[in-house]
């Protein structure tokens, strides 16, 4: 089992990724943890990646597919992966087929978990966390017993920057005209399954375990 995971902020892949893991022992791949990995570990890929950093630049994606390619190699991966944060776009998806190609490594799924756009700004503009503790919560879905005071602790709550509702609309416009396109890159190539991410998150692992035919 081979899978790249597809779904806007919010829609709660991380979630499902972790539910597969503990059900088919494969590990969850992101990009985000491999540079950070390597940029502490001070390896050559580590050091370039570093450089751009330093700059404020982005990552070239020759680096980010360097770190891939290496995270690939290692004996966890024989019986599979999942591929969290990468590719961001459909140049990244073409230049990760071919590398995948050269380790005989190919996706055998592309998982596309499904939320609309207004229960994503619900999950991400609606969250609020403890100053105190760092307990969440959702003024939507999962409201404190008390306006603004944190249920365990009694801290106050607070919504972080980057759950602002422009913020939040950027990052999934940013989305919807990047890595949306990807949904048809890989249902062109015939291994996109597609899963409804709302409703409870069991509920939505058996879709998901239906979509990849996890028993």
């Amino acid at each position: 089992m081979r899978i790249v995971l597809l779904g806007a902020p919010g829609a709660g892949k991380g979630t499902q990724a972790k539910k597969i893991i503990e059900k088919y022992p494969i590990p969850q791949i992101s990009t985000g943890d491999l540079l950070r990995a390597a940029v502490g570990a001070g390896s050559a890929l580590g050091k370039e990646a570093k450089s751009y950093m330093d700059k404020g630049e982005l990552v070239p994606d020759s680096v980010v597919l360097g770190m891939v390619k290496e995270r690939l190699n290692q004996d966890d991966c024989k019986k599979g992966y999942i591929l969290d944060g990468f590719p961001r776009n459909t140049k990244q998806a073409e230049a990760l087929d071919t590398m995948l190609a050269s380790l005989s490594l190919p996706l055998t799924a592309a998982l596309s978990v499904d939320v609309p756009f207004e229960d994503l700004m619900k999950r991400l503009t609606g969250r609020r966390t403890c100053k105190a503790c760092g307990q969440m919560y959702n003024v939507f879905f999962n409201r404190p017993a008390k306006d603004n005071t944190c249920d365990k602790c009694g801290g106050e709550l607070f919504q972080r920057d980057d759950d602002k509702e422009d913020t939040i609309r950027k990052r999934l416009e940013v989305y919807n005209s990047q890595t949306a396109p990807l949904i048809d890159y890989y249902g062109k190539k015939g291994i996109l399954k597609s899963v409804s991410g709302t409703g409870s998150i069991d509920d939505i692992f058996g879709k998901v375990c239906a979509a990849l035919g996890i028993k």
